[in-house]
């Protein structure tokens, strides 16, 4: 299976395969496992074919290509394409389509990669888990009897099946790195504002965050040089210089750098053994290459998931408001009008009521209430002084260090159903990932291992705002000399 980006560009480059045969055996492959992963929402054979086809003929006629000319990428069902479906996995959105593309998507196609499809996800990115889809869970490749994590988790199960080299999602609490943890794979959340979010359909405005998946840093960098950088319609949107992230996959030397672990995750209750040595193996892997590790502290770190789920359903009520049965999707049929709330606010409630799932309708009344007249100040707003503490604690750890290592999720990939009926204990799941997403800082996902059963494990990186550089070194430098990376899941045998 071809599964590498850099692979397939040289593969095209040095004229072996073309961009038509790279999609083709892309789309055979979807055809031939995702009836069972369930990983897309949607497909469309023929657009993809005549874009690698229109790649190819640029190609022989000595035309300019873009840097991912030929790639095959996956995008996740919560940016805006013109020219497939965007449901963010939900009733409400079931028959929209967008008429304009999502920056990001822009920006794929003028570096002509090939978007050949759309990947499944919790219902507007809300979970953990990929059970909260309105078209069906997807299952893990290692094991299909377990989640693959969420709420990307098809953006990290198309790529742990073999059936694109790399994918985009997104990132409000975790939603890349802990699937991309769960599934084997390698994922990136950006600085917040460093890829446009014009076009992503919003969960919590102030978190939100698009980046990319593949199986290595290798595979990221080039899809991540291609998305990030200034876009004028987006209000959060940067303007610093981006620079190239390939360059910063060269250089193996890690010494002189100086890599902080984070003592309260290792001691957390809840954290399985397998976990934390990963990440202590890990530690030994960056100090045989030059760096140094130092235990740091970030003092307010037992608060990063409840200040998180005060802000996120409050951003979210505020902004899945707009989705009433009159103004954006569905609008309930056949209402009887209920004489006490009038044919306006029933059609409001009915079509809420059927278009939204249990999950996205819990965290909109979490929200609702913290934002409330009279318990604004007890939530909402003291979240918002706390995030401020937590941030501070993230640039009082980068004034001792270059950067923080640390587990993703607590424990590897579970049981499909272990915790759909247990709320908290599936918002549990974001217990190290949240507080990036509240600081704006990059972070990375990486395969450290395997646990006894044969599920991966993770490890994750963070780093100081617009550092994604330093990720990528840093990423790329453990993967030269460890292989978690390269391995695949044996249920689908040498093909994948």
């Amino acid at each position: 299976m071809l599964d590498s980006v850099p692979e397939i560009l040289r593969l095209q480059a040095e004229g072996e395969l073309s961009a038509v045969a790279i999609v083709t055996a892309a789309l055979d492959r979807i055809a031939a496992v995702d009836a069972t992963i369930n990983a897309f929402t949607h497909t469309n054979r023929e657009l993809s074919l005549a874009a690698a086809a229109e790649i190819d003929r640029k190609r022989s006629a000595g035309e300019p290509l873009g840097p991912l000319a030929g790639v095959p990428v996956a995008v996740k069902d919560v940016l805006c394409t013109r020219d497939m479906p965007t449901t963010c996995s939900s009733k409400m959105l079931k028959d929209f389509r967008p008429p304009y593309d999502a920056g990001v998507v822009e920006k794929l196609r003028a570096a002509d990669a090939v978007i050949i499809g759309k990947s499944n996800m919790d219902e507007f990115a809300m979970g953990a888990s990929t059970e909260n889809s309105a078209f069906g869970i997807t299952r893990n490749p290692w094991d299909t009897t377990r989640i693959p994590g969420g709420s990307s988790g098809g953006a990290a199960a198309c790529v742990a099946a073999g059936m694109v080299p790399a994918s985009l999602g997104t990132d409000t609490g975790g939603s890349i790195r802990q699937p991309a943890a769960m599934c084997g794979v390698t994922g990136m959340k950006p600085t917040y504002g460093r890829v446009s979010r014009y076009g992503l359909i919003a969960f919590a405005s102030s978190l939100d965050q698009v980046g990319p998946l593949g199986w290595s840093v290798a595979d990221i960098a080039p899809v991540m040089h291609a998305i990030a950088g200034h876009d004028h319609r987006d209000s959060t949107s940067l303007k610093h210089d981006v620079g190239s992230y390939t360059h910063a996959l060269a250089s193996k030397d890690l010494r002189g750098l100086k890599i902080g672990i984070l003592r309260q995750t290792m001691s957390v209750e809840g954290i399985e053994d397998s976990v934390r040595k990963s990440v202590e193996e890990a530690a030994k892997v960056f100090v045989e290459a030059g760096a140094e590790i130092i235990e740091v502290d970030l003092p307010h770190s037992e608060y990063w998931v409840p200040t998180y789920y005060v802000i996120a359903p409050s951003e979210a009520s505020s902004n899945l408001s707009r989705y009433d049965g009159a103004h954006y999707g569905h609008r309930a049929a056949d209402i009887a009008t209920d004489a006490d709330l009038g044919p306006l606010v029933t059609t409001y409630c009915r079509s809420r009521a059927e278009g939204f799932g249990a999950e996205v309708k819990r965290r909109i009344m979490i929200g609702t209430y913290a934002l409330s007249e009279g318990y604004a100040d007890d939530y909402y707003n003291k979240a918002l002084k706390v995030r401020r503490l937590i941030k501070s604690d993230y640039d009082a750890a980068f004034s001792q260090v270059d950067l923080l290592l640390g587990p993703v999720a607590p424990t590897p990939a579970f049981k499909l159903g272990d915790k759909v009926d247990d709320p908290l204990q599936m918002y549990l799941c974001d217990l190290f990932t949240t507080g990036a997403n509240l600081a704006g800082i990059p972070a990375l996902s990486m395969p450290s291992g395997f646990d006894a059963s044969g599920l991966p494990l993770a490890i994750q990186l963070q780093a100081p705002a617009l550092e994604e550089a330093r990720l990528i070194f840093a990423g790329a430098a453990y993967q030269s000399v460890t292989d978690h990376h390269k391995k695949r899941p044996a249920s689908f045998g040498e093909a994948v």
